[in-house]
């Protein structure tokens, strides 16, 4: 099935000319392209295009789940016909399994999945499996983590057809291989139930069940069942049933698989004993003993992926299976904020192995826990045949891999220009400020500031409020919810002015923002680099006022570049709707976008309802405290009320914490479930206290 675009509007501006660039380098065999689109020039209209265009399955990466999912969903939007799909962590909290050893503490892997999106990335993997060619993955770095072998995925792929002589108990021992399990009380995803000649299954992968009958060992039909009322909406000849799980082997690789974990138990023993380290020698031998017979009683245990390299068929040092390798061979990749997505991709191996060594160094795992890894870098390009770079800013990376030659998207569909920039001197910079954001609060405008430190930032807010202006102030040490409550303040304008230190950070979309107050522009590094600049500028690209003051003392080369680069684009915007006759038109647009929800609405959350809580002998303020809704804002562990709160009250606030990041995590609003999980990682910290 061929890719269809639909969508109200035609591609304009320089959208075309960058749409043909891309498509012709794309189906010439050219391996990197570089897409510099700057901010609102409509970049994922764009890549949509292209993918229509050059009919390639197409992998598009992005740096964190909540950009994935909003793309997942234009994406959805543009492609309702295909096969578009979504693929991140399912893990709705993560905490991994590490070794400090300076203070001798182990910390136990702890987890919790989130089973809509487990079931989101088994969908992708039977999409790609399915021989379907108009497919479109939207993912974060999690691709690039170890799956199952794609072989052995493919082997316990059942396939049925009416007619075929198959017999029900082994048709069921079939289910059972691909890690479907029997359930004759709720069907649930991932599960089976029997009833004589009738076989239910609940697939893992949709939301639809399957109704296979018999008549002896003959299949006699096979129908679709809705999930809901669990009746039959279609009879079908035939249908692929995929497995339950990313993670599945064959009986056979299972046995020899055991067979090369005892052995090199005895080997890393052996060796710890050489070392006389008998507290790691024993300590490995319980661990791994303990795991191989979980594995052999149930066929899992604990910490499985770290034997994924024996289930797979690995040899040590060898890449693990991932997402890339259930791609045909020319599949297209595209990196959406290239920049800040390839050094995450780097960044992740390095991270990974460093926790890992001190696990294997100090007899908590085997050696081959090492190779249950993220891709080296060097790896995840030989597995990328074509990509696609797409940022406002390319890095150094980017533009040699492209030789310099680069896709530009300047002009915007609204017709607005790139923002003013000018350079006054650093004397006397903040009456000079006070006076423009004063101009700014007369229109119903809004000012963004940039500091180099946070105690500066602190200090000039202070500063501001004394005299009367609204203002507030980001930086790292200000709670992810906290920021996003100062953002919708900002735009509704009980704030003023925001300063931070880096901005640029919070991909901040303001249409209401005006000004961009940058201090101390000419202090070289990494907040003044050109790139920076160039990014923080860009953040007064959403009005029709927009302006840049850029307080120094000299012009760096850095700020050369950003304002060189400004004007030139400027050049061209102006030049266009001059030709086109298009005047510039302000970006209207609703509050609280920035979170993907309206947050002035009460949202639904699990109340008190839905859960039993004793209240005798409970403290009445106390029992207050755990009666309201949990707001992440404010720092649930951080309240006064937690210090007097005992152990047994301390976990049912746990428990509602964990209950409203699973709520969080459904909705796909990962910065709230994060916060969730922070608090809920503290107020854990201080039970384990009150232990001790």
């Amino acid at each position: 099935m061929e890719f269809k675009l639909y969508s109200e509007y035609s591609p304009t501006g320089d959208q075309p000319q960058a749409i043909a660039e891309l498509t012709s380098g794309v189906n010439s065999g050219t391996q990197y392209q570089t897409l510099l689109g700057v901010t609102g020039s409509g970049k994922t209209f764009t890549m949509a295009n292209v993918i229509a265009n050059t009919k390639r399955p197409t992998l598009i990466l992005s740096h964190n789940k909540t950009l994935a999912a909003q793309l997942y969903a234009e994406f959805k939007a543009f492609f309702p016909e295909n096969s578009v799909h979504y693929f991140v962590s399912y893990y709705d909290y993560y905490q991994p399994e590490a070794y400090i050893p300076s203070s001798d503490k182990y910390i136990e892997k702890d987890l919790a999945i989130n089973d809509e999106i487990d079931r989101l990335r088994l969908a992708t993997v039977a999409a790609l499996l399915s021989g379907r060619r108009d497919i479109i993955v939207v993912s974060s770095v999690s691709c690039i983590y170890g799956m199952g072998n794609p072989d052995d995925f493919n082997e316990n792929i059942i396939e049925i057809k009416c007619g075929q002589n198959i017999g029900r108990d082994r048709f069921l021992r079939t289910l059972v291989d691909a890690l479907y399990s029997r359930n004759e009380y709720e069907l649930e995803r991932g599960t089976f139930r029997v009833k004589g000649d009738t076989v239910d299954i609940a697939l893992a992968y949709e939301e639809i069940n399957i109704r296979v009958i018999f008549w002896g060992d003959e299949i006699e039909s096979i129908q679709i069942m809705d999930k809901e009322t669990q009746l039959p909406t279609e009879n079908v000849d035939a249908f692929k049933i995929f497995p339950a799980n990313i993670f599945v082997t064959t009986k056979e690789r299972m046995a020899v698989a055991l067979d090369k974990i005892a052995v090199d138990l005895g080997t890393q023993r052996d060796m710890f004993y050489k070392e006389a380290r008998l507290v790691e020698a024993n300590r490995l031998y319980e661990r791994v003993s303990y795991d191989l017979e979980m594995i052999r009683e149930v066929g899992y245990c604990s910490g499985i992926e770290n034997y994924s390299r024996y289930f797979d068929g690995r040899e040590p040092g060898m890449r693990p299976f991932c997402l890339l390798d259930y791609f045909p061979d020319d599949y297209l990749t595209i990196i959406d904020e290239s920049h800040v997505t390839v050094p995450q991709i780097r960044a992740m191996y390095g991270g990974d192995l460093s926790r890992k060594t001190n696990l294997v160094n100090y007899g908590f795992r085997l050696q081959a826990a090492v190779d249950n890894r993220p891709l080296k870098f060097e790896e995840f390009e030989s597995l990328t045949k074509q990509l696609i770079f797409v940022s406002a800013t390319p890095a150094e990376y980017e533009l040699n891999k492209c030789e310099g030659v680069i896709t530009e998207q300047i002009i915007r569909p609204t017709g607005l220009l790139d923002p003013q920039i000018v350079v006054r001197p650093s004397r006397g910079q903040i009456d000079d400020l006070i006076e423009e954001i004063q101009r700014r609060v007369e229109q119903d405008e809004r000012t963004l500031v940039t500091t180099l430190t946070k105690r500066m930032a602190e200090e000039l807010a202070s500063y501001l409020t004394k005299i009367d202006i609204k203002c507030a102030y980001i930086h790292s040490d200000v709670e992810t919810m906290e920021r996003i409550k100062i953002l919708d303040q900002l735009r509704g304008g009980e704030v003023d002015v925001l300063i931070g230190v880096n901005l640029l950070r919070e991909g901040l979309d303001l249409p209401e923002v005006s000004l961009v107050a940058i201090i101390d522009a000419d202090k070289e590094g990494f907040l003044r680099s050109h790139r920076s600049l160039t990014q923080t500028a860009g953040r007064a690209a959403r009005n029709l006022n927009g302006m840049v003051i850029m307080y120094a003392d000299k012009i760096t080369e850095s700020m050369q570049k950003t304002i060189d680069e400004t004007d030139r684009r400027r050049t061209m915007q102006l030049k266009y709707n001059e030709e086109n006759s298009i005047t510039p038109q302000a970006i209207i647009k609703a509050r609280n976008l920035i979170v993907g929800r309206d947050t002035q609405d009460e949202s639904p959350k699990i109340t008190r309802k839905g859960r039993f809580v004793e209240k005798s002998n409970i403290n009445p303020v106390i029992q207050s405290y755990l009666d309201k809704e949990f707001n992440p804002a404010t720092g649930i562990a951080a309240d006064p009320v937690v210090r007097y709160m005992s152990i047994s009250d301390k976990k049912k606030a746990v428990d509602r914490l964990r209950t409203q990041m699973i709520e969080a995590a459904k909705r796909m609003d990962f910065i709230e479930a994060a916060q969730y999980r922070d608090e809920l990682i503290a107020l854990e910290e201080s039970i384990k206290d009150m232990r001790e």
